[in-house]
């Protein structure tokens, strides 16, 4: 079995205990799984796309995902279709250029065999080589930040003003109530040290979910799902993804309209998965090196095959997610960790009700102790240099704010040109970075 498992993994029994990567995988799934629940949400503004079938889509492509990542790359990443990635698909593709959702779907396609081309190619090592060490640091805090903001944003501790865009929300009731708590109780197993610490606190999270009602509905936080019948419902079948099975539409294939957004697609996709890459092997010991990762090619690999996946089931780009720091975090250091993951997207398939009935209250503190643990990485930034500060503080600053891992990156990028060459110092400013500003640039012009 040791064999067998370091062969498909990566796993080393020396180093690694089945026991902590299963665990680790559980805690990647839970902080993640809202998508199952969120995307046919999104999806079901658009006319043709039965949210059951998209369901169905979205937990095959995140299995096909992390399978690939799992036994390729042998890394403990989670795949899944991508969040702002399915809203510029269905809000600005489809109801705002006025395009079919199977038009959509082509440029996903596309998306993801231009991915495999980038990744076979080694353009996309290059590029993840090209980012100064500075701003690998800094896209690891800054990441730490913004899954601190979604946590804080799914538990309603940080909501919207129309004041001052967001504010603090009440914290005496609610989900907002079930957080707090759920977050001291599962800072302290953290603390302690308790195997599967973070696995412990969403489930008794989502327990005490249970017993405190959210103002706004009237009912407990944690909502158990029941059938027509008011019973309690455990199983249920998965739908059938035919309805949106490989409906692509070839006739606009070489329009202005779909170049720009395949690469939108393309920019997006590429710079999130790329931040969650380096930004998690800087911050949990990944890295082996502090500036170099080992097997990315096969990580860029597994994620196009994924988006390709996706696009043929019916659901928008599939990529590697940010929350699987969580399981990272939770000891998770090898492929088995993302197997774990992707069984446990398997079962959901059929044991639905269960895992949707988790809120986002309960996943919420383990997302911010998570940003907590990113956070280290700052200590190896050079602050009184201020050609490297900037550009390091607006990369961290503007993943949060802009709520986009892939802006924070392309505006580092940006500032790090500007300011060594503003500074005089050239020399600091290799030519694939000279390239990537002026793409960068033109990206935010043109697009």
């Amino acid at each position: 079995m040791a064999n067998i498992l370091a062969k498909c993994f990566g796993f080393d029994s020396t180093k690694h205990s089945v026991r902590t990567e299963i665990v680790a995988g559980i805690t990647t799934f839970l902080t993640m799984a809202y998508i199952l629940a969120v995307n046919p949400g999104i999806f079901s503004a658009l006319d043709g796309m039965p949210g059951g079938a998209v369901f169905t889509a979205t937990a095959l492509a995140a299995i096909i995902g992390t399978l690939c990542m799992a036994i390729l790359a042998k890394k403990p990443f989670a795949l899944a279709p991508g969040m702002g990635l399915n809203a510029f698909f269905v809000f600005t593709v489809c109801l705002g250029m006025g395009y079919s959702w199977q038009f959509a779907l082509t440029a996903v396609f596309i998306e993801g065999i231009l991915f495999i081309i980038l990744t076979l190619t080694k353009v996309r090592t290059w590029l993840i080589n090209a980012i100064p060490g500075t701003l690998k640091k800094a896209i690891g805090a800054g990441i730490g930040l913004f899954i601190a903001f979604i946590g804080l944003q799914n538990a309603g501790i940080i909501v919207n003003s129309d004041a001052t865009l967001v504010t603090l929300g009440s914290l005496t009731q609610g989900k907002a109530l079930v957080a707090m708590l759920g977050l001291f109780i599962t800072a302290a197993l953290v603390m302690l040290k308790v195997k599967g610490g973070m696995l412990i606190g969403i489930l008794v999270t989502t327990v005490i979910g249970l017993f405190i009602k959210d103002p706004a509905t009237g009912e407990a936080v944690t909502q158990l799902i029941r059938g027509e019948n008011g019973n309690l419902r455990f199983l249920s079948m998965p739908d059938s993804v035919a309805p949106i099975f490989c409906q692509f539409e070839w006739a606009n294939v070489l329009s202005w309209d779909m170049l720009v957004v395949v690469l939108t697609f393309l920019f997006i996709d590429m710079f999130d998965t790329m931040g969650t890459i380096i930004g998690v092997h800087q911050t949990t010991g990944l890295a082996d090196k502090p500036d170099e990762i080992d097997g990315v090619e096969q990580m860029f690999l597994s994620d196009s095959i994924a988006t390709v996946a996706g696009a043929c089931l019916g659901t928008s780009t599939t990529t590697t997610y940010v929350e699987s720091a969580s399981g990272i975090a939770a000891g998770g250091r090898t492929g088995l960790t993302a197997f774990s993951a992707a069984v446990c997207f398997a079962l959901a398939l059929f044991f639905s009700p269960i895992f949707l009935a988790i809120p986002g209250a309960a996943t919420a503190p383990a997302l911010i102790i998570v940003g907590v643990m990113m956070m280290p990485s700052v200590k190896r930034i050079h602050w009184d240099d201020y050609c490297k500060a900037i550009p390091a503080f607006l990369t961290i600053v503007m993943m949060p704010l802009a709520y986009s891992i892939s802006d924070g990156i392309l505006i580092g990028v940006i500032a790090y040109v500007i300011t060594h060459a503003i500074s005089g110092k050239f020399k600091e400013i290799s030519i694939p970075m000279w390239v990537l500003a002026v793409l960068f640039i033109c990206k935010y012009i043109f697009m």
